[in-house]
C-alpha cells in the first residue's frame, strides 16, 4: 500500500511537535550540529538502523559535526507520515545535541 501524502496543515501541525526541523518543498529538513565527529557519526548510525528498519532512508551529509537530513517519501512524491515517524525518531537520538 503507498504512503499518502500528508496536507499542509498536517505538515504544519506535526512540525509544531518537531523543533529544528522545516518544510522545505516536498521534504523535511533539519540540521543537526553536534559536540564532535564521533557523536555525529554515532547519530548517524543509529539513524540508519532506525531508516533500515522502517525501510524509510533518508537524504543526508556529514561533514565533521554537522549532519543535515532532509526527508521524502519519494514513491508518493512528497512528505507522508513515513517522514514525520523518521524525523521524530531522529529528533529523539539527537538526545539534545541536534
Amino acid at each position: 500500500m503507498a504512503a499518502t501524502l500528508l496536507a499542509a496543515s498536517e505538515i504544519a501541525d506535526a512540525l509544531g511537535e518537531l523543533p529544528g526541523w522545516e518544510h522545505d518543498g516536498d521534504r523535511l529538513v533539519r540540521t543537526f550540529r553536534f559536540p564532535d565527529f564521533v557523536r555525529a557519526l554515532s547519530f548517524m548510525v543509529g539513524a540508519g538502523v532506525v531508516a533500515e528498519r522502517m525501510n524509510h532512508h533518508p537524504e543526508w551529509t556529514n561533514v565533521y559535526n554537522r549532519v543535515e537530513v532532509a526527508l521524502s517519501t519519494h514513491d508518493a512524491g512528497g512528505i507522508t507520515q513515513l517522514d514525520v515517524d523518521l524525523a521524530t525518531a531522529m529528533s529523539g537520538l539527537a538526545d539534545g545535541d541536534g
